[in-house]
């Protein structure tokens, strides 16, 4: 097991990081306003984004880490194996992520250490922590949510009964009631003390991505795969607004009492803002114009919103001026290439790997090694990354023979166990123009 740390910048080589722009309001909470800025530093899209009182951010990353960023610096939590999708303060110095590994991690911030706090069957989605600040709950692809204590004094409580993946959860104020979205297009209510089931209460139709809860439990807002965005009362569960638009699907939601908005995240890169108090759309604008929106969430005193997509920072606006706020800087992504302007064997490469390696001798802070001098080298023996045990002892030498296998019959396939994403390249020659790039292009 990889033993986690808190790294700061000066660990890392210039040309991977540097915080571009922090507004000072950002670290004093007391500032009458904010300004647009951006956190650059990790090697991947932004999947999860929280906020503290005192202005701290934290991002999780397709990188395998966890940024924290306190008083204009970012430190690294460092420990995933793969891909972190959510992250959230838990009090005092703890902090809290999971992701793609399936795991949840512990982290004690002043302290530089962490532990697996608890582990699932599938990667995990969404995190939230109860409002006495002493359990964690879980959305997991295993199709389960779990409560988790943060001391370790009970044990973890399944809430058992969607029948495909959990893709949120929230907790009730008072935490005693545990609400779950799912891609079964159901949002259940739970108990949050015995795990029992203790009703539906939407059955969308389309899988159910999102939703945020009341701060009184009022009413309940949620978005869904075919771009459904609703609002019900509670505790009867009837419509009070659709929100629905011609954009799908909807991927990350927020809710801030402080600005009396929901923010809405879609695929197409827009972020929607919704009035709780006249229930209408008070702001639409288009974040991101190259991919989607992935991860949302408001400054702790509601004047900005924070967002990541495809790019490899985290954005934040003011909401005093998203009427005329620009976008996101085109996502410098190769992949986005026109084709023609690529050989064949570089556009396989940029669709396939470009996001986890890179093919210089900088790892780039990425979800994978480099692939500098990859042809004749032992799967997982570049210094300086954390195999998993399974590629450290597969016994494979990459070379043109081995590469072929690997996407020919996928990862998970030829090297079960393995982090690599569950991708494959059918065609013959498409492999092999692939090959003879990468033979180029990966040379010492």
């Amino acid at each position: 097991m990889t033993k986690p740390s808190l790294r700061a910048p000066g660990a890392m080589a210039p040309c991977r990081h540097m915080l571009m722009v922090l507004a000072f309001s950002l670290l004093c909470p007391s500032a009458e306003a904010q300004e647009f800025f951006t956190l650059k530093g990790h090697g991947g899209p932004i999947k999860g984004i929280a906020t503290a009182p005192d202005g701290t951010v934290l991002t999780a990353s397709f990188d395998n880490s966890v940024g924290l960023w306190r008083d204009g610096e970012p430190f690294w939590l460092e420990g995933h194996a793969a891909a972190v999708n959510a992250v959230v303060f838990a009090g005092g110095t703890r902090v809290v992520s999971a992701g793609d590994d399936f795991t949840l991690r512990l982290w004690d911030t002043e302290a530089g250490t962490g532990r697996v706090l608890g582990e699932h069957l599938g990667k995990i989605i969404r995190l939230v922590v109860s409002p006495d600040g002493a359990r964690v709950a879980s959305a997991s692809w295993d199709g389960t949510a779990r409560i988790w204590s943060l001391d370790g004094e009970d044990a973890e409580l399944a809430l058992e009964g969607h029948e495909s993946a959990v893709n949120d959860v929230a907790f009730s104020p008072d935490g005693t009631r545990v609400y779950t979205a799912s891609a079964d297009g159901t949002i259940r209510v739970w108990d949050s003390t015995t795990g029992a089931a203790e009703g539906q209460l939407v059955r969308h139709g389309f899988g159910v991505n999102a939703l945020v809860l009341a701060p009184d439990e009022s009413w309940i807002a949620y978005g869904a795969v075919d771009g459904g965005t609703r609002v019900l009362s509670l505790p009867e569960g009837t419509a009070v607004q659709d929100f629905t638009l011609d954009r799908r699907p909807i991927l990350a939601m927020a809710h801030s009492p402080q600005a009396r908005r929901i923010a809405v995240g879609d695929a197409q890169g827009f972020i929607m803002m919704v009035d709780t108090e006249g229930w209408r759309i008070s702001e639409d604008f288009r974040a991101s114009l190259t991919g989607p929106i992935w991860a949302l969430a408001f400054s702790s005193d509601g004047q900005n919103i924070h967002a990541g997509g495809l790019d490899n920072a985290m954005y934040s606006w003011p909401l005093a001026g998203l009427d005329a706020a620009q976008a996101m800087p085109d996502a410098e992504r190769s992949f986005l290439t026109p084709p023609e302007e690529m050989s064949n064997g570089e556009r396989q490469f940029q669709r396939k790997c470009s996001i986890c390696h890179t093919l210089g001798p900088d790892g780039a802070r990425r979800a994978g090694p480099s692939l500098h001098g990859l042809f004749g080298r032992a799967a997982g023996s570049l210094d300086g990354y954390s195999y998993s045990d399974t590629l450290e002892t597969a016994g494979i030498v990459w070379t043109d023979e081995t590469i072929d296998r690997l996407f020919d019959l996928g990862p998970d396939h030829f090297i079960p166990g393995s982090k690599m994403p569950m991708q494959r390249i059918t065609a013959p020659r498409d492999r092999q123009d692939l090959i003879a790039f990468l033979r180029a292009a990966t040379a010492p």
